[in-house]
């Protein structure tokens, strides 16, 4: 048994607890939650907030080795180009240490859960050792029609190798603009048997220009590249995709549907998603947003519209760093009216539903196993992280 105990705990499901205490059993489950009387003998005492275990939302580890290779600011066109340019920058030695390194610092800041994707099976022994849960989606691309079928097939040999190492693993289509109607139709069907699916939506407006007016710089690097554009709809990309999830399915479509970035999403987008998707979540990486296209997400439209908001880091190749405590403080920096305990409902219950673990993580609950993260250097008189907060696993 331990008895954990800090200035503030934040169980998540209720309002902070000064002094407050957490008891876990020796499965480390949780067994009692209270406040301090005074005495402290037997209980552990941490200067900081006592929170669950965190949700990593987004991102891929696969591309840790890419940490410092990108020019920032330069749009999604420009970061395609560096992607196609040093992807394989490191050899495969060099790619499993950055990724195992990259694992282990996630656990111990605080990590519990990952929404992770791949595009090959070379993280998933390492994934597969941690104590952390991984939800692996496996991500395809494919701008020409006749090719949608050799690359499904694809994807299903790399889930079968997630498979075999135990990992929680299914297809799932990238973005509008990587894939055919005829590809995203197929991976959105293959990947929603599984019951979750990740789709990186409305990135930049290079991605809304594209898919709506068929113009801009990313409609223009495809067309340079002679590769197939999606068909211009004149609305929105988030309703483009739903249409093709309506292709095969009806609303309100089933699954849990991780829509990441969100940087341009409109109350259009929004409405259409609450109307035809039963169980969207809306998944913000603040950092990497700003890495790429010097923008943030509306968060006020995302929460006046109740939207289930989680929070992910992205990848190496599109930011500096892969840290929770660090999103937390850019929205502190960018929204000072979001109280930190929304921001911690978003990284860690939020994320938990999405990843289909709320039973188990995402709050200090009877029962549950969610982890204990202390987050340290707190300014008490604002109630927010500092530039020097971190984020450390007690339990």
């Amino acid at each position: 048994m331990r008895k954990i105990a800090a200035n503030y705990i934040f169980p998540i499901v209720g309002e902070p607890i000064k002094n407050g205490y957490v008891v876990f059993d020796n499965n480390n489950c949780v067994v009692e939650i209270g406040q301090l009387n005074g005495e402290c003998q037997d209980t552990e005492f941490y200067n900081g907030i006592l929170c669950p275990g965190f949700t990593n939302a987004h991102t891929h580890i696969e591309l840790s080795h890419l940490v410092n290779l990108f020019e920032q600011g330069t749009g999604m066109s420009g970061f395609i180009n560096q992607i196609n340019a040093l992807r394989c920058a490191v050899d495969k030695e060099g790619r499993l240490k950055a990724l195992k390194d990259q694992i282990d610092i996630l656990y111990a800041q605080g990590v519990s859960a990952m929404c992770d994707i791949s595009n090959c099976n070379e993280s998933f022994d390492y994934k597969s050792a941690t104590p952390m849960f991984t939800r692996t989606y496996v991500e395809l691309f494919g701008t020409e029609p006749q090719d949608a079928e050799e690359v499904l097939n694809g994807g299903k040999e790399v889930v079968a190798s997630a498979k075999e190492f135990g990992l929680a693993a299914a297809i799932t289509p990238h973005s509008p603009y990587t894939m055919s109607p005829e590809l995203l139709q197929m991976a959105s069907e293959e990947g929603l048997k599984s019951g979750f699916l990740s789709y990186h939506n409305q990135e930049s407006m290079e991605e809304e220009d594209m898919i709506s007016k068929g113009t801009g710089a990313l409609a223009e690097n495809y067309k340079g590249r002679g590769l197939s554009t999606p068909p211009v709809t004149g609305k929105p990309a988030l309703v483009y995709f739903i249409d093709n999830l309506l292709t095969f399915a009806s609303a309100p479509i089933e699954g849990r549907i991780n829509l990441v970035h969100n940087t341009v999403i409109n109350q259009e987008s929004i409405d259409y998603a609450k109307k035809n998707l039963k169980e969207p979540y809306f998944t913000i990486c603040p950092l990497s947003n700003i890495f790429i296209h010097r923008m943030l997400p509306p968060l006020e439209l995302m929460r006046n519209n109740n939207l289930k908001i989680c929070l992910g880091t992205d990848s190496l190749s599109s930011n500096t760093v892969l840290s929770i405590a660090k999103e937390i403080l850019c929205i502190h920096n960018n929204f000072p009216d979001i109280p930190l305990h929304e921001i911690l409902t978003w990284a860690c219950l939020n994320g938990a539903y999405a990843v289909g673990k709320e039973d188990e993580l995402g709050s200090f609950e009877i029962g549950k196993k969610p982890g204990a993260v202390l987050i340290s250097n707190i300014d008490w008189d604002e109630f927010k992280l500092t530039k020097n907060s971190t984020t450390r696993r007690i339990l």
